[in-house]
């Protein structure tokens, strides 16, 4: 057999497997765009509002913290994959800014718990209502992105 023989043997063999794999890594592809494309959007509209996309995802996780009280510093960490350090600087500019606002837990008060002010929690609803209608209009195109990928 030659060389060029073996090659075609060889590629008569491997499409399909290499068809599926692409397939995989287009998926994926198209995906992570879409997820950036998303995450660009947002940052544009945070400036919009006079956020940065920290402070617009601080204002956030404060929100959509699930208890009544307040999220702490290290829960705000934990929801922002940062460290406790890094979190205090970001709470720190945004109280500065007059978005956030911190408060001792009344039930222990060696633990501070952060709140939206007045100003924080209308810039946020704005935000949030402009996410909802775009994530409304992905959500016709997100099901094309998840078909293919294992488990799906």
């Amino acid at each position: 057999m030659t060389r060029e023989e073996g090659a075609t043997d060889a590629a008569s063999t491997d499409p399909a497997p290499r068809r599926a794999d692409g397939d995989i890594y287009t998926h994926l592809l198209m995906l992570r765009t879409g997820l950036r494309r998303f995450e660009h959007w947002s940052a544009e509209q945070a400036a919009k509002a006079g956020l940065t996309p920290a402070q617009h995802q601080l204002m956030l996780a404060i929100r959509g913290h699930p208890h009544d009280r307040g999220p702490t510093i290290g829960e705000v960490a934990d929801y922002l994959l940062l460290r406790h350090h890094s979190v205090v600087g970001l709470v720190d500019r945004a109280e500065a800014a007059g978005l956030v606002e911190r408060e001792r837990d009344p039930d222990d008060h060696r633990v501070i718990r952060l709140g939206l002010t007045r100003d924080g929690r209308e810039r946020l609803e704005a935000l949030s209502l402009l996410h909802h209608e775009e994530l409304a209009r992905l959500a016709h195109e997100i099901p094309d992105l998840w078909r293919g990928l294992p488990g799906a």
